[in-house]
């Protein structure tokens, strides 16, 4: 398929940069608008192009008896640029899809920035209105300005972005001779694979007292602009 008309794609994380590269390959001239370096998150630590501010797992690759993982599949098959990356990219996780964090996003900036028919602008851009054909996919790191353009055109005060928090546990507060390397479920081909998570096994009062430990430490606090409004789902 061939088209005169230029398909605007405003945010090169993940969805946008998998969005430009199945429109590109199609034939489709895209504009890849992505903010950052010009304008920062605080979230984000490189200039890369789908670069990972959360966890650096696609979870389960199981593509027989799990549905994320016939997902993974169905993304291969369909010559995903994501999925593709992070197999080039995959570190020893068990069953699951792991990735390295600045080679997996590097290898996506590459693939794009080499593609023919794709043209990253590196601006932030609010003017929706002034495209044929528009998608934003900028997701919960979406720039003041543009959110409040977002707004004023659709008319919704807010859109909200669910995720987990997971705790930190410093290495050298573990007991080596207590704790164990093994893959969750004994998954994965290779030694490495198999070996791949840290099990710190526990009684149920040391779990308690684990627990009760989390509930005390430390916490992030919530920024100026994210609205604590939870999600039953999550709970």
């Amino acid at each position: 398929m061939k088209t005169s008309k230029i398909l605007t794609i405003i945010g090169g994380g993940m969805a946008g940069c998998e969005a430009a590269w199945q429109a590109a390959n199609m034939g489709v001239k895209v504009d890849l608008y992505e903010m950052r370096p010009k304008v920062k998150t605080f979230a984000h630590n490189t200039d890369y192009l789908g670069e990972m501010v959360c966890s650096n797992s696609f979870r389960s690759d199981d593509n027989e008896y799990n549905a994320v993982g016939l997902l993974h599949w169905e993304m291969y098959v369909g010559n995903g640029l994501i999925i593709k990356s992070a197999i080039d990219n995959r570190l020893p996780a068990g069953g699951a899809l792991a990735v390295d964090r600045d080679n997996f996003a590097k290898c996506i900036t590459n693939k794009i920035n080499q593609h023919p028919n794709i043209r990253v602008i590196n601006d932030e851009n609010v003017e929706l209105e002034h495209f044929d054909k528009v998608i934003v996919a900028t997701g919960p790191l979406t720039s003041k300005r543009l959110a409040d353009r977002i707004r004023e055109l659709t008319g919704n005060d807010a859109l909200s972005f669910y995720d987990a928090i997971a705790p930190i546990v410093y290495k050298d507060s573990i007991d080596m001779s207590k704790a164990w390397m093994q893959s969750r479920y004994d998954k994965g081909e290779t030694e490495q694979e198999r070996k791949a998570y840290l099990n710190c096994p526990m009684t149920k009062i040391q779990y308690e007292n684990f627990i009760d430990a989390l509930l005390e430490a430390e916490k992030t606090e919530f920024r100026e602009e994210e609205h604590i409004e939870y999600f039953n789902g999550y709970l």
